[in-house]
């Protein structure tokens, strides 16, 4: 099984050959092919190569297949005998990113 590890957004996510990954909103467009440099490990069945911080050469290219939001996430702020409180919600958008290839420069 290959597999690589990469960033986006700040963070980092485990991104397999065929797999889907979820990362933060990017700004592209649904359908469009984007590249993932940011590849700190290459895991190719047996053998594995880490980066210092980054390996040199390797990408993934992923397809972005749809935007959607996240759950609702409740924030409620309460401060007793003094009648405050204050309730907000936030949803956070995200990208479903389709992982196309792994490749590695010899």
């Amino acid at each position: 099984m290959k597999y690589a590890i990469v960033e986006s957004g700040g963070k980092q996510y485990r991104a397999e050959e065929g797999s889907t990954i979820e990362v933060d909103l990017l700004p592209n467009n649904e359908g469009d092919e984007i590249v993932l440099e940011n590849v700190y490990m290459v895991s190719n069945d047996d053998s594995f190569s880490i980066g210092t911080p980054t390996v040199k050469g390797a990408k993934v290219v992923a397809k972005i297949e749809s935007h959607f939001k996240g759950p609702k996430i409740i924030v409620f702020k309460y401060r007793p005998k003094k009648h405050y409180r204050v309730k907000t919600g936030h949803r956070q958008q995200y990208t479903r990113l389709s992982i196309e290839a792994i490749e590695m420069e010899k």
